[in-house]
């Protein structure tokens, strides 16, 4: 529900050789929403805050927590979307499935 807002937090040591990254889509359309600038962030990214440990918090709303414009990717309300996080430069952890993503979690 794009008018909501997610928390997605990226575990450290993410088996990606190269990098990262997230990208929304409008699921109606498979697209990236219109009249929006950023569909996506990556671990590449200057600017892109990490946690203490390394992990890296990333947000999806139609707005932006404060202070954390830098790991937000917006949402529009009334839309549907879905994310996908690609790995570029997969390890073997991805292939064996040993190496897991977590849920994204509802944030008020």
């Amino acid at each position: 529900d794009g008018g909501k807002a997610y928390k997605l937090t990226v575990p450290v040591n993410v088996p990606a050789s190269d990098f990262w990254a997230v990208v929304v889509y409008d699921l109606e359309t498979a697209g990236f929403f219109r009249g929006v600038e950023l569909s996506g962030r990556d671990s590449k990214q200057k600017g892109l805050q990490s946690n203490a440990d390394g992990s890296v918090d990333l947000y999806f709303g139609p707005k932006a927590p404060k202070g954390k414009a830098s790991n937000w990717i917006p949402t529009l309300p009334g839309k549907r979307f879905f994310m996908l996080f690609r790995f570029y430069g997969p390890g073997r952890a991805v292939f064996d499935k040993s190496w897991q993503l977590p849920d994204m979690e509802t944030i008020n």
